[in-house]
């Protein structure tokens, strides 16, 4: 993908999850994965499905429950549009 083909809000795929664009700066652009979300705290690590992390309110932000990724232009050519579009 080129940085143009970006979006606030929307989806695209990269490294094998599905991720949604939180900021678009000059060169970069940040984002959540949204497919699997993995929590760590007192108890032991778990990994939270779409539907679960949404019900936690995990995606509402900023600031976000989860950690937002800097992807710059090295990182957007292995990005690719999401076809299959958001997750239920």
């Amino acid at each position: 993908m080129n940085h143009a083909d970006f979006t606030l809000g929307g989806t695209f795929r990269c490294g094998g999850g599905q991720w949604r664009c939180t900021d678009i700066g000059r060169r970069t652009v940040i984002a959540i994965r949204i497919d699997s979300v993995t929590v760590a705290g007192t108890g032991p690590e778990r990994t939270l499905t779409f539907a679960e992390a949404e019900a936690a309110g995990c995606f509402n932000g900023p600031p976000y429950a989860v950690v937002e990724l800097v992807f710059d232009e090295d990182d957007m050519e292995g990005c690719t549009t999401d076809e299959e579009g958001p997750l239920p």
